[in-house]
């Protein structure tokens, strides 16, 4: 059989440890053996970060600016442990935070359904995206601990010296303090991707936040929405059928518990780190949860919603088997191999997309899984793979497709 060709360059973005491991399985005997593979790589390696003092990431980046779409490993973000581990120059930052700031993305995420792996909230039928504003809030605040009776103040000084100024606390006795920011431009874009993300998957979007206590910072997220929507958006929604919905996030959570699914969930940076979790884990794994990052530009940067899995990575270099969940990672390439095919006009290559996710679930509904998975199903008597073996598996399920 003749390979797929591909006319234009994947941005490839090679990460760490275990999913490091995965990731050149899945190339070796899900793609290389049908797809004329055509990528522009980058080694996002920790080693390899340190001895480029992460310049590497950037260039990453910008080629995805290039290219329009982009795959990537899961990476490390390292901590005081991992710098002396990996005896690094400096604490670097995570790869992810970089790429979105350079991209100006917005994450989506949302769980890969399939039979024999429940929710459980019993009346989730459907996936729910989340979709997370990726720049701001508590992730680049400053903060400090007050050791002794004070005053703390919010002061900004304009660059013709006009100054704004707010008394956030008397402190009496030993405390903390915190400040953060967010700019009306990210907040845009956060909108633009999530209404244009909704109408490519023709879903409604869901928006919470709390302006009813931070009427000036959240109220700015529901106002810039709001605006975004109806000058450039009302219209589109309405000819396909959509809906835009706001309330408070406490409001939302409620709404979305009682909901089939089936919705894009808008969520500020720290409420969608901490609601991709909650509904991964809900609808059964982090290894079984797509992620995609969109910019308003039209720059898309597919990966796994999970980390570098060190615990089975450990076991690897000491020769142990291990039952790794791949299902992620192959989803990662599935969705960049899918849009670069949209993007090029390349139907044989957004089929073989196609035809690899259905050979991987096919497998899982048949009853060979790996153990985090056979862990949790409804099926009975699921057969635990190793992690070579379960890709050998859907290898084999889609070479019947593909014949």
């Amino acid at each position: 059989m003749d390979k797929i060709q591909m006319t234009t360059p994947l941005v490839e973005m090679d990460g760490d440890e275990m999913t490091r491991i995965l990731w050149k399985m899945i190339k070796e005997e899900l793609l290389l053996p049908f797809i004329d593979l055509n990528t522009e790589y980058y080694d996002l390696g920790l080693k390899y970060r340190n001895e480029t003092e992460d310049q590497v990431t950037i260039e990453a980046a910008e080629a995805t600016k290039k290219y329009g779409v982009a795959v990537k490993c899961a990476t490390i973000t390292p901590n005081h442990a991992r710098m002396e581990e990996y005896n690094l120059k400096k604490m670097y930052k995570s790869p992810n935070g970089t790429i979105r700031a350079i991209l100006d993305g917005t994450v989506f995420r949302a769980p890969i359904v399939v039979k024999g792996i429940e929710p459980c909230v019993r009346n989730w039928k459907k996936p729910i995206t989340i979709a997370r504003h990726a720049y701001g809030d508590i992730y680049k605040n400053t903060e400090f601990y007050v050791d002794k009776p004070g005053k703390a103040e919010l002061i900004y000084t304009s660059e013709d010296g006009e100054e704004k100024r707010a008394l956030i606390h008397e402190f009496t006795s030993p405390g903390v303090v915190m400040g953060m920011h967010n700019m009306e431009a990210s907040i845009a874009s956060f909108a633009r991707s999530c209404f244009n993300y909704a109408l490519d998957t023709k879903q409604d979007v869901w928006f919470g936040a709390k302006d009813t206590i931070s009427k000036t910072y959240d109220g700015k997220f529901k106002a810039v929405f709001q605006k975004i929507f109806e000058e450039e958006f009302r219209e589109k929604f309405d000819a396909a059928g959509l809906t835009y919905f706001f309330s408070l996030i406490d409001d939302i959570v409620a709404r979305v518990m009682k909901a089939e699914g089936g919705f894009i969930w808008a969520c500020k940076n720290y409420d969608g780190d901490v609601m991709s979790d909650m509904v991964s884990s809900a609808f059964g794994s982090l290894a079984m949860m797509t992620s995609v990052l969109v910019s308003p530009q039209g720059y898309y940067e597919y990966e796994a919603a999970h980390g570098t899995v060190q615990r089975h990575y450990y076991r690897y270099m000491e020769g142990k088997e291990t039952s790794t969940n791949s299902v992620a990672t192959i989803f990662a390439w599935t969705g960049a191999l899918r849009k670069r095919g949209e993007l090029d006009g390349n139907a044989a290559l957004m089929d073989f997309a196609d035809k690899l996710e259905k050979a991987t679930l096919s497998t899982i509904e048949s009853g060979k899984m790996t153990k985090d998975l056979a862990s949790i199903t409804s099926l009975k008597h699921p057969k635990v793979l190793s992690s070579r073996d379960f890709i050998l598996a859907v290898r084999s399920t889609l070479e019947g497709m593909m014949s």
